[in-house]
């Protein structure tokens, strides 16, 4: 798929989040004798932020551990993984870093030192710098939705610190986690003895099953 297919996909998944998710709380409140929230109110209230905080940091959380993970773990058999004997961060030769870069290489793999040494883990940064963000996004916003509750109920709002500790927040996290890392983990082993024909995520039809690293 195209970049700009997979983003209008994801836009409209989000535009289809927003209006599902105003209908859902607008149920909630006039169950409970509330009023129901304009879709323009709903997408700038903590409620909407929080359900798409916390989907982000789970998906940039996913990608980060597998990034790092397949640096040094090998999974026999998965299209996903490196070959047995090649763990962990390979030579410059092998990574055509320094002196071995070739002469269309991104400037920074030929350059040396801390120039180098943060383009070669750009990615794992990049991974781990939005997981952080969407993670003290989806606590901030949390916190917001779940005093707004507290409030309309005439209990105590916690703050930032008690609401990062409260059995809310480490359930909603908690809950996308497993998810995410039940995919991934179904992924590695499914294509490991399955196959789809034509996909870069799969070995070709006719590849053995213990064959490693081998895309379609």
């Amino acid at each position: 798929m195209a970049l700009a297919q997979r983003a209008e996909a994801c836009r409209l998944a989000l535009v289809g989040q927003s209006f599902a998710g105003n209908a859902a709380a607008n149920a909630d409140r006039l169950a409970e004798d509330g009023t129901a929230l304009p879709w323009p109110a709903y997408v700038t209230s903590s409620d909407f932020a929080v359900d798409l905080a916390e989907n982000w940091q789970s998906e940039y959380l996913q990608f980060l551990l597998f990034i790092l993970a397949t640096v040094w773990l090998v999974q026999r058999g998965s299209p996903e993984s490196k070959k047995p004997g090649r763990q962990g961060e390979e030579s410059d030769a092998e990574q055509k870093t320094g002196r071995h870069a070739d002469a269309d290489s991104p400037a920074w793999a030929g350059a040396g030192g801390l120039r180098q040494a943060l383009y070669g883990r750009s990615l794992g940064l990049l991974m781990g710098l939005i997981f952080v963000l969407s993670w003290l996004a989806q606590s901030v916003a949390g916190t917001a939705a779940y005093n707004a509750r507290q409030l309309a109920q005439l209990q105590d709002p916690l703050g930032w610190g008690e609401y990062v500790l409260s059995a809310d927040f480490w359930n909603r996290t908690l809950q996308n986690w497993q998810s995410e890392f039940l995919a991934v983990l179904s992924m590695v082993v499914f294509s490991v003895y399955l196959r789809q024909r034509g996909s870069p995520e799969s070995k070709p039809v006719g590849t053995p099953h213990e064959e490693t690293g081998v895309e379609g």
